[in-house]
């Protein structure tokens, strides 16, 4: 199975959510098997040997792989939520993305200085969502920080956005 292959099992859906927005739906992607397998043995080989100690996913696509990865990479798993749904205290970020504005929190004891940290999303666009959870994941002075999309949407430079010693990858690339 190839890249290729996985690139043509992610949906469009024209207008979701709103006018003008084309959404690449990875729920295609994770419903074979063959694809979990193909995407979780890919990502892996790349941090692998990274000394990952935890794996930050992204509500709510990031919550598929995250785990997975963190499994594989002996590592923890921590999620980045939407305000209010975090029960103990949390440190938050806001950030604009291509239809709004939102916010993002993590527990503010989820990670230390000593964490080496891979965080996982499902789409890179414009790059705000991750651009905030990278801001958020800094600020806790952890020792290094890895990002990483299932899909990159190369046309709109999101990329651009993530400063120049951060290791940025994206598997499918449209």
């Amino acid at each position: 199975m190839s890249i290729e292959h996985l690139k043509k099992s992610v949906r469009n859906v024209p207008d979701f959510p709103i006018p003008g927005i084309q959404f690449k739906d990875v729920t295609t992607l994770f419903k074979e098997p063959e694809n979990l397998n193909q995407l979780s043995k890919e990502l892996i080989g790349i941090y692998k040997e990274k000394g990952i100690t935890k794996v930050v996913g992204i509500e709510s696509r990031g919550f598929i792989m995250g785990p997975i990865m963190a499994l594989e990479l002996n590592a923890g798993f921590v999620p980045i939520r939407k305000p209010g749904k975090l029960p103990a205290e949390t440190i938050e970020e806001s950030y604009e993305k291509e239809y709004g504005f939102d916010s993002i929190q993590i527990h503010k004891d989820a990670l230390s200085e000593e964490d080496v940290v891979l965080i996982h999303d499902d789409l890179l666009a414009t790059g705000g969502t991750m651009l905030a959870a990278y801001r958020l994941i800094k600020r806790m002075k952890v020792k290094k920080i890895y990002i990483n999309f299932l899909i990159e949407l190369e046309e709109l430079k999101g990329r651009e956005y993530f400063p120049q010693d951060v290791e940025v990858n994206a598997l499918i690339k449209f």
